[in-house]
């Protein structure tokens, strides 16, 4: 699939590939926060001596249960092999969003990412499979210390979620300061 989207000087393009998923939602701690600070009984906000990998089961119920690299291995979603790399792909992941919004005035608190394998004939690699948004990321403006992050928006005015967003594209320089385009230029996806 390529999904096309408008841009006022080019045009973007994404292509989309089938992986096979890896059933484990990696979460990358640079500070304590949300259900990590309650575990740890750390303050909101309180920057780790060193970013923290987790490993949570992506179950069909939605409970994510915390889970070590032995259930990963022992349960067979992953081999030693696996884990390595996806551990290396996150910590980079993690490093270069760190640098880049820390650059628009922003702190990475925290980032979920989730792996599958590509397979190219008889090849595999290990790839980052899912966005990276506002629902993968909790972050706070170094200015306002206002959290952007999608607990904030649960149950409440989608219109701030909305607002996140874009204040996070005109910062990343991706959005116009007149706002976003208009939704009726879109091409469809293919």
């Amino acid at each position: 699939f390529v999904a096309k989207m408008p841009d006022p000087e080019t045009r973007r393009e994404q292509l989309v590939r089938e992986v096979e998923m890896i059933p484990v939602v990696v979460v990358i701690r640079n500070h304590a926060a949300g259900s990590f600070a309650r575990r740890f009984r750390m303050g909101e906000g309180q920057q780790l001596p060193r970013s923290i990998v987790e490993f949570f089961y992506k179950a069909e119920d939605g409970e994510n249960p915390l889970v070590s690299e032995e259930h990963v291995t022992a349960f067979g979603w992953a081999t030693p092999q696996d884990l390595d790399e996806i551990m290396s792909l996150s910590l980079r992941v993690n490093d270069f969003l760190s640098g880049l919004f820390l650059g628009i005035g922003m702190r990475l608190v925290d980032i979920r990412c989730e792996f599958g394998r590509l397979w190219e004939e008889d090849q595999m690699r290990m790839v980052l499979a899912d966005e990276i948004c506002l629902d993968s990321c909790r972050m706070w403006d170094l200015r306002t210390g206002v959290w952007l992050d999608r607990d904030r928006f649960r149950g409440g005015d989608f219109s701030q979620l909305a607002d996140a967003y874009q204040e996070v594209a005109r910062r990343l320089n991706i959005l116009p300061e007149s706002g976003p385009l208009d939704p009726k230029a879109t091409d469809t996806i293919q």
